[in-house]
């Protein structure tokens, strides 16, 4: 990838236009406390951004002049490394915070300078170098027969060390592996098992709904998904649908469930039974969001559906436990019928042929009709 560096001296700053893949949109940081006059006892905690979603927190020692955009050289082990500054000021410690990181057991190293143009290139040329690495990485752990994915490679700033964040389903031995690793790259090397989702964000995409993917935006931390949260929701359980690109099912499924959990607390338990003068009712569905619920007079098949709304249904349930019954659910019918539910090859119906058929049909009418005027003809010709 080639990088350019604008190095602006006149003011003491650095910046870059592009230093690492996507780093103009991975994990974005607004500090909506830049313009609050700093105070003397506030920390010198700086947060600094790396390639893509690597991240970390360092002591700004020398009181430098950095500012959201500063490109700097902070302490690694070994060597240093360069990174570009997201956040300063009382919000470090919120985002520590947030992010669940002990302090007591997390090492935060210094802030050592600005960074200068021969840091940049420095910086430039080992970045350079990690598609290929990459690459032939791939096919030294295929050569060992190791069950692994190289997802990525990241070199540090100083070009001394090499990240191999690699995605594997169970435990992998390679201490081989990083034998050859160095013999070949003549670099430290360290290996970072990351899951199908850090994967997705780390590569980056658009989702379904036309915006850049959570998990390569904003989202630092990533908790489990299950089927649970889709039927809570009342989504189809569509695996297609469901998943994302990381092959999982997709993290936004979790946003609307707490509101959906709010709403079911609200509802009638599924497992009581409306009684009326004309039928006993069996819970069917529901939509926690408007508040209603749907019965079915068969407690297996959808059959002369009701909908009502969840204070109908629980003055029904009252009014049957004082042993009352009304004379019917007076909800909106849906069907008075057997509903029999059919599953359809939706796509099939529009098939890229469906206009050549009409054709041919035409066409062989045509041919019908030309024969009949041949016959007519004939017949009159030998009258």
């Amino acid at each position: 990838m080639e990088e350019t560096f604008v190095i602006d001296n006149g003011s003491c700053q650095i910046s870059r236009k592009s230093c690492n893949r996507n780093s103009h949109h991975m994990l974005p940081v607004v500090d909506w406390m830049s313009d609050v006059p700093k105070t003397p006892d506030e920390s010198d905690l700086v947060e600094v951004q790396f390639k893509n979603t690597r991240k970390g927190y360092y002591h700004n020692a020398e009181h430098l002049p950095l500012e959201k955009g500063s490109v700097i050289i902070v302490e690694a082990n070994p060597g240093c490394d360069m990174g570009e500054v997201t956040l300063t000021g009382r919000l470090v410690a919120t985002q520590i915070k947030k992010n669940r990181i002990n302090t007591e057991r997390y090492e935060i190293r210094n802030v050592i300078r600005l960074a200068t143009d021969a840091d940049l290139q420095r910086a430039a040329e080992a970045h350079a170098k990690e598609q290929d690495t990459m690459i032939q990485a791939r096919q030294l752990a295929k050569s060992l027969g190791l069950e692994m994915k190289i997802g990525d490679v990241e070199y540090q700033g100083d070009g001394t060390k090499a990240i191999f964040y690699y995605i594997a389903e169970g435990r992998v031995d390679f201490r081989q592996l990083i034998k050859v690793y160095a013999e070949t790259f003549r670099v430290r090397i360290e290996m970072k098992q990351i899951g199908a989702r850090q994967e997705a964000g780390r590569i980056g995409g658009t989702g379904p709904c036309g915006r850049e993917l959570c998990c390569s935006t904003w989202m630092t931390q990533f908790t489990s998904v299950g089927t649970n949260a889709a039927r809570l929701q009342n989504i189809s359980l569509n695996p297609q649908k469901l998943a994302g690109q990381c092959a999982k099912l997709k993290c936004c499924l979790n946003y609307e469930v707490p509101v959906y959990e709010e709403a079911v607390k609200k509802l009638p338990s599924r497992h009581h039974t409306l009684e009326t003068k004309d039928a006993t009712y069996y819970f069917f569905s529901s939509d926690p969001i408007k508040g209603e619920i749907t019965y079915s007079t068969d407690s297996h098949r959808p059959m002369n559906l009701q909908t009502i709304s969840a204070k109908m249904a629980r003055d029904i349930i009252e009014m049957n436990c004082r042993g009352e019954k009304p004379i019917s659910l007076g909800g909106k019918q849906s069907s008075s019928e057997l509903i029999e539910i059919d599953y359809q090859n939706v796509v099939g119906q529009d098939d890229l042929t469906r206009f050549d058929k009409k054709k041919n049909n035409r066409n062989r009418n045509n041919n019908g009709r030309r024969r009949d005027n041949h016959s007519r003809n004939q017949q009159s010709n030998k009258a």
